[in-house]
């Protein structure tokens, strides 16, 4: 069957249900041949309508082997199951679609045709039904206040009432999708189906023949003369504004704002911001790249091309240590007195203020300028952003000068600590991702996913993005909800030896 035919036939489906003719419809899709994961889900829809649930759970079958991730379809075949009086192979249904939620408080099918938001809440709902009804009461309470979590709107109260009958010891109705809302095919794509004449009859609308009536091919006619050529005023080169740049390393887009360069390529900077990141143009294109992925084409004579970062080497030669000087304090001087020589030295009991150079190690190791005496938290939000890191994911250490161990800062009186040991205006922090502990369980779905228990401790290795991290637990390394756990405390993180 072609892909037309499907369209069409899955289109009078749909016209069939908003006139609430189900057997009809039922057999428009049933006569549609190798059906989609879209239409199968329609199919089982219809047969749970007609309380035809055996039929029913087959179609729901076939609409999760064309699609295992479809979450709705676990929904509604969960459903069936429980008024088929398969309780418990309902809540399996009913796990899997939470599942597939992977963490979100729901999912909008909207985009795919099914004018339905599957929410978190509503399948923790029916997960706590299904134990309920197989006598396992605590455990359906602790669902239900678990769904709590998950309410995002009022009309959500469902969830207090399932509660309130918990506690009673009462069963209540389980939730499903509403009668007639089904996946439905895109308007653009049904208009398409029948054959629409753009171009119609050829008519001539003027022509040098007289009385020419020709429809089809021009006919034959006198060549027009080639035209004279004129001289061409000569082309003003067009002065580019901005500062000449020599890119560094290849920068690959990842939004539209972003400018796509290759190393070596010769860039005029416009405009730099305070994050680090400045407008180029490039091949008549406008964008942004970072700054550190730049330097300057022409440097003035006598200056070295450096990193934003890092200061710049001084200049001049230090001067001579002088001679027989028993007094220790007059050797003080500030680093103005070094690296402008030329300029009235600083009085001793008022020093110029030194930016501190701290160098970070980390999966790669950077340098950035600070003001020095910075407390924890100021430190960290500065490394965070240079990163592009959560700060509550981040833990900091500094090594001891005494014993070279790596101690954690876990404190302000430890970043003071640190500050302490500071020569020559520079400090090492090293980096790693903190533990945390699981507040769920949460089973593998996928092969990507790591599974873990309530209670149990996650090396964090990365984040991949806001809402999912990557992480280590008991040997094995996956990726998991950063919803689902929370942060180790202080007390806790020195237990585990951090």
């Amino acid at each position: 069957m072609s892909l037309t035919d499907t369209i069409r036939l899955w289109d009078e489906g749909i016209t069939a249900v908003d006139q609430q003719e189900w057997t009809m419809a039922l057999d428009t899709f049933a006569a549609i041949i190798e059906p989609s994961s879209k239409i199968s889900f329609n199919i089982g829809c219809l047969h749970l309508l007609l309380g035809e649930l055996n039929k029913a759970e087959k179609a729901f079958d076939k609409s999760i082997c064309r699609d295992e991730h479809l979450a709705v379809a676990f929904f509604q075949r969960g459903i069936t199951l429980y008024k088929n009086d398969k309780h418990e192979e309902a809540l399996r249904d009913f796990k899997e679609a939470f599942y597939r939620l992977r963490g979100n408080l729901l999912i909008d099918y909207n985009q795919l045709g099914l004018r339905y938001k599957l929410c978190t809440c509503e399948v923790l709902h029916n997960v706590a039904l299904a134990q309920a009804t197989i006598q396992k009461w605590d455990k359906a309470e602790a669902t239900l206040r678990k769904a709590l979590t998950f309410k995002t709107e009022a009309k959500h109260n469902f969830v207090d009432r399932a509660l309130e009958a918990v506690q009673k010891r009462e069963l209540f109705q389980p939730l499903q999708l509403p009668t007639g809302e089904l996946f439905r095919p895109k308007k653009r794509i049904v208009a398409q189906l029948d054959k629409q004449d753009f171009l119609g009859e050829a008519k001539v609308v003027a022509s040098i023949i007289d009385k020419d009536a020709f429809s089809g091919f021009a006919p034959l006619q006198p060549l027009a003369p080639e035209p004279v050529p004129q001289s061409k005023a000569p082309e003003k080169l067009k002065t580019l504004e901005g500062e000449p740049y020599r890119v560094l390393f290849n920068f690959i887009p990842k939004t539209e704002l972003e400018l796509e360069v290759q190393s070596g390529n010769i860039v005029f900077l416009l405009d730099k911001g305070w994050d680090n990141w400045v407008t180029v143009t490039f091949n008549n294109e406008t964008g942004l790249v970072p700054y550190n992925y730049l330097e300057p084409l022409e440097p003035k004579k006598g200056e070295r091309s450096h990193p934003p970062d890092i200061p710049a080497p001084p200049m001049t030669t230090a001067p001579e240590r002088p001679a027989d000087v028993k007094d220790e304090n007059l050797l003080t001087v500030t680093s103005q007195q070094v690296t402008e020589p030329s300029k009235k030295v600083q009085r001793k009991d008022h020093p110029m203020p030194i930016p501190s150079i701290v160098k970070v190690h980390f999966k790669y190791t950077i340098a950035v300028r600070v003001k020095p005496g910075l407390s924890h938290n100021e430190l960290l939000a500065v490394i965070c952003k240079k990163f592009g890191l959560l700060e509550e994911l981040l833990g900091l250490s500094y090594k001891s000068q005494e014993g070279g161990e790596l101690i954690p800062i876990t404190s302000e009186t430890k970043m003071k600590t640190a500050w302490s040991e500071v020569k020559n205006g520079r400090l090492t922090i090293w980096c790693k991702f903190l533990e945390v502990v699981a507040l769920y369980d949460f089973e593998v779905s996928v092969p990507a996913d790591l599974g873990f228990q309530e209670g149990d401790i996650i090396q964090v290795l990365a984040q991949v993005n806001d809402n999912w991290l990557e992480g280590q637990c008991k040997g094995n390394t996956g990726i998991f909800p950063a919803t689902l756990v929370k942060k180790l405390s202080i007390d806790e993180t020195m237990n585990l030896g951090m």
